[in-house]
């Protein structure tokens, strides 16, 4: 095999780019490694146009080989990889959402990029390297394209400084017992501040961000260390692109015949601007004006493409947006540039049911959120080639095909409702409460039952209600809003002219050059998502987006705080009760019991579920009085005992010298009563008083160092063991040995007393 390598540091990190002829037949692959983690880029153009798909036919896919982490992964009788996992979808997304913007959307031959992760460490996060891979397989491909891309990540930690490309969010051990199983597990410890940034030629065109309420003036920190960076592998790219020269395929566009064109300018582009700017919300004026022109067109020209007809028409509208909102300062839907839609939000009041539940429109953007709460044996486990871990926090989103008034599969979760429940879940999790606050595991789910304009911050917003009113801790309220850009540029491809939208929806959305999601609280950015249909966006636009979205996120948030200021102040009387206690790590196994038979044993008699963690956290999860009875139980088979605690046990064991009695949940705690402190009066033999079985007061006489406790049924009861034993009592010869009897025998009487021998 023939190789030749090229190699570049990025943040202190040696980054080489293998060329082989290992995947020969792609018209474009490169091995890109960062440390022992290795990823394979191929980009494909298929040889024939699908020019009736109507858009341009890119695929991405981000491939995880289990065998990449040195594991054999998959379920007990599938040992091999099947559907993507959620972050092999997220990462296909990164990379299609840079990608995208940079090929002629003209061509309608079908291309197909594959990054394969082959090897995995520790330290080095593939989807980064998977963007850069992706770009040097397409740019020394013979695929027209315009590249190439750089991407980074930046990270913070604890206040710190920036870090380039740092370590992947580094793994403590963490384990859980279940049904008496120890489950070793990965929990993942996140930096305060992670964004992985993409461009080109000095400006951004994709953003992934999760902080933890960062100042704007951060996030505009981060971006801008982030465009150095990526400067750098821009040059290392460009350099082996030069070497390789690779000879493009040349693609002239179909275009609408001239006579076609005509009837376009004379029926239908008159019609235009007074259609798209009516001052109504939606595009359903649009599609009435493109329905006409379809029309007419097929009645005068039936052998002209419908594609063309449709793209022609489609162009039209997007001049038309973007010269109003440049050119005339208007907006679709009559809105100035930095006004939201009307809001609405409502927290509860749809069933008693639900844990929680809130509903929140954005003008046409109506979504409903719904909150599920169930204790640490609900949480999500994860065991995927990259993700191990526990999750407690999920939100899922759904985009049923209603929402836009067409027809569909309902069931159907795709990429979209993947990307956009993740970002949304971002979003949140900077403000969800800790294990030790709130134990419980936390399920979302979103349904954009109508969508006009970024529904995923709607989500956000939805879920923060339904949050609060479930009566969830959260450290503060959390909404969403998405920025647009209209914009022009020169010959050189520099920006010369823009306009910075505040909530886009309707044609905004669908012709608009930016798409740029924030979410955060008062006090900062949460989470971050930017794609864009032009080549990259400037730093100073990306600067004024951001204080853009601060003024309409804090707008939101007064309406959220208006339905309702703080969490309730407890959970749903519907939701299961999580309560917590602690014990010593070696009462784990007294708890769990013999092949889990007494955990087992306290689910069947009380219904509710127990976790146990390695430092001795127990949940007990379950209906309120099965909760509270189960965590009764525990506590008392694990009861430390202390000097003058009084209890009742069984005895055991009869000795010479005493007996054994076991006390506390269970019997599992045994102490020596001494043949002394049987009684108040001497007692000849143990089993003149006591027999196994019997069940005594006793009351804690010492606890030693080890942990042996001696118990006295005298200071207990004082009566006991004259009840036990009757008046007539006469103690038997005590054993050899034993201690010896006095002459006579009170029941605690003084001279002439009760307690005299009659």
């Amino acid at each position: 095999m023939q190789t030749k390598e090229y190699s570049l540091e990025v943040g202190g990190q040696k980054i080489t780019a293998v060329f082989s002829d290992l995947a020969e037949q792609a018209h474009g692959s490169v091995m890109l490694r960062s440390g022992d983690t290795i990823v394979l880029a191929t980009a494909v153009m298929g040889p024939e146009p699908a020019a009736s798909l109507g858009y341009f036919n890119l695929t991405v896919d981000y491939v995880e080989k289990f065998y990449a982490s040195g594991e054999i992964l998959g379920s007990r009788f599938i040992r091999r990889e099947g559907r993507p996992s959620d972050e092999a979808i997220l990462g296909s997304r990164v990379i299609d959402r840079t990608i995208r913007p940079l090929f002629n959307q003209a061509i309608k031959n079908p291309v197909q990029v594959i990054v394969t992760v082959l090897s995995m460490d520790e330290e080095n996060d593939p989807i980064t390297l998977a963007v850069n891979a992706a770009s040097l397989a397409l740019s020394v491909s013979n695929i027209p394209w315009n590249g190439p891309v750089g991407c980074v990540r930046i990270g913070k930690k604890n206040g710190g400084n920036f870090m380039i490309n740092p370590p992947k969010c580094k793994r403590k051990k963490h384990a859980t017992f279940s049904d008496g199983q120890l489950k070793e597990l990965e929990e993942e410890i996140v930096y305060d501040f992670e964004l992985l940034a993409c461009g080109k030629d000095g400006n951004v065109n994709m953003i992934e961000a999760a902080t933890l309420e960062v100042p704007e003036s951060e996030i505009t920190n981060g971006l801008e260390r982030a465009v150095k960076e990526i400067s750098l592998l821009e040059d290392f790219q460009k350099k082996i692109i030069a070497e390789k020269n690779p000879v493009k395929k040349n693609f002239t566009a179909e275009e609408l015949p001239a006579e076609a064109i005509e009837l376009f300018t004379r029926e239908i582009l008159p019609a235009l601007p007074k259609t798209v700017f009516a001052d109504i919300p939606g595009k359903e004026n649009i599609e009435t004006l493109k329905e006409h022109w379809k029309k007419i067109l097929k009645e005068t020209f039936p052998d002209v493409s419908k594609t063309l007809a449709d793209d022609y028409f489609e162009h039209a509208v997007d001049e038309t947006v973007h010269q109003g909102a440049l050119k005339e300062n208007k907006r679709a839907d009559g809105r100035d540039f930095q006004t939201v839609r009307p809001l609405y939000a409502q927290a509860g009041g749809v069933s008693p049911i639900l844990h929680g539940s809130g509903i929140f429109y954005r003008g046409g953007t109506h979504v409903f959120s719904a909150l599920t709460l169930g204790g640490p044996e609900d949480a999500h486990l994860i065991e995927g080639m990259e993700v191990k871990e526990e999750k407690r926090f999920m939100h899922h989103y759904n985009f049923p095909p209603f929402s836009v008034g067409e027809v569909g599969r309902a069931t159907f979760t795709g990429r979209r409702e993947i990307g956009h429940g993740a970002l949304a879940e971002k979003a949140l999790v900077a403000v969800i409460p800790p294990k030790e606050i709130f134990p419980y595991t936390i399920r979302l789910v979103s349904e954009a039952f109508a969508s006009n304009g970024s529904t995923s911050m709607a989500s956000v917003c939805a879920s923060t209600l339904s949050l609060m009113d479930g009566g969830v801790p959260i450290l503060a309220p959390v909404a969403g809003i998405a920025m647009g850009l209209m914009s022009e540029f020169n010959s050189k491809g520099q920006m010369t002219n823009y306009k910075i939208l505040t909530d886009i929806q309707g044609p905004e959305d669908h012709h608009g050059d930016m798409d740029f999601k924030v979410a955060g609280t008062e006090k900062g950015v949460t989470a971050i998502q930017m794609d864009v249909k032009v080549l990259g966006v400037p730093m100073k636009v990306l600067t004024e987006a951001l204080a853009g979205a601060r003024a309409a996120r804090l707008h939101i948030l007064e309406t959220i705080k208006q339905t309702i200021s703080t969490p309730r102040p407890d959970i749903s009387p519907n939701a299961p009760r999580v309560l917590i206690t602690k014990i010593k790590k070696d009462q784990i196994g007294l708890v769990i019991g013999s092949g889990g038979k007494t955990i087992n044993g306290i689910r069947d008699e009380t219904g509710a579920e127990i976790t146990i963690e390695e430092d001795g956290t127990v949940y007990v999860t379950g209906p309120a009085e099965g909760a509270k009875k189960a965590l009764e139980i525990v506590q008392e088979m694990t009861h430390e005992w202390k000097v003058g605690e009084v209890a009742e046990g069984e005895v055991v064991k009869i000795t010479d010298f005493g007996a054994f009695v076991a006390i506390g949940r269970g019997g599992h705690t045994e102490g020596l009563v001494h043949i002394s402190e049987i009684a108040p009066f001497r007692v000849g033999q143990v089993s003149d008083i006591l027999k196994e079985g019997d069940k005594v007061p006793v009351q804690i006489k010492e606890v030693d160092e080890t942990g042996r406790i001696k118990l006295s049924i005298k200071n207990a009861d004082p009566n006991y063991a004259r009840i036990k034993a009757g008046v007539d009592y006469v103690p038997t010869e005590a054993p050899a040995g034993n201690f010896r009897p006095p002459r006579r025998s009170t029941f605690g009487g003084g001279r002439g007393g009760k307690g005299g021998r009659r």
